[in-house]
């Protein structure tokens, strides 16, 4: 068995599941593959058990009823992976937005001493292709508002490409992380760093989606906004 696990949470995703998962199974590296799909009605579910059958070991799905949030999904998935003891989990989009061949470097960087590894589109100036600038702005000056509320030294705060290696999993407590939206990936750093693991950001480039539909709402826009300050003042009566 691997001891790398990659989990990509899903909805309405047919156009490029299988193209991901096969990519991912091309690398130099064997990861394995474990898709959580909140009852895609596309069809997404049925074209990974398809592919099931050519990966019987190396892919895996979990599915649950309805879209229940992003930051659920990689929950379920982190503790199914943890039962399974994987050694190096990895969270990736199903879009492509993430090139899959950055698992390498990813996971390289955990080997090399990281507890979690962020692809990073910030930390060597700004790298993301086919997003409109104004897209491109609000997520710059989101990182600068959490580093600003936070005082967490993350160029790229709301990235949701990472490595964490299995002991960050085990010690936080994935029960209590509050947030399913964008927010999630901003209180999994945090909540990392307050309890003293190093993180480390990796430079990737960052492509827009050219199939499927973005999943990016102003609810969830608001949850990263509000829930930053949240979770800071939260963090002031925790023990880490």
């Amino acid at each position: 068995m691997s001891d790398s696990i990659v989990i990509i949470p899903t909805y309405n995703e047919k156009e490029n599941i299988a193209n991901i998962i096969h990519k991912v199974f091309s690398l130099s590296y064997p990861f394995n593959v474990l898709i959580i799909d909140d009852g895609s009605p596309d069809g997404t579910a049925d074209i990974v058990k398809q592919l099931m059958t050519e990966y019987p070991n190396q892919l895996f799905i979990e599915e649950r009823s309805g879209k229940l949030g992003l930051g659920t999904a990689y929950i379920h998935g982190f503790k199914w992976a943890l039962q399974k003891d994987y050694e190096y989990i990895f969270e990736m989009d199903a879009d492509f937005s993430h090139n899959p061949e950055d698992l390498i470097k990813l996971r390289e960087a955990c080997v090399n001493g990281a507890d979690v590894a962020v692809g990073s589109r910030y930390i060597n100036g700004v790298n993301v292709v086919n997003w409109p600038m104004g897209r491109v702005l609000m997520s710059y000056f989101a990182s600068v508002y959490v580093r600003f509320i936070t005082q967490i030294d993350i160029q790229d705060a709301t990235a949701g490409f990472k490595c964490y290696r299995k002991k960050v999993l085990e010690t936080i407590k994935l029960d209590k992380i509050k947030f399913v939206g964008y927010a999630f990936q901003i209180e999994m750093k945090f909540t990392a760093i307050k309890h003293g693991f190093k993180v480390v950001e990796v430079p990737i480039i960052f492509t827009d989606r050219t199939a499927g539909t973005s999943k990016m709402s102003t609810k969830i826009f608001k949850e990263a906004f509000w829930g930053v300050i949240e979770m800071k003042i939260r963090s002031w009566f925790r023990k880490y």
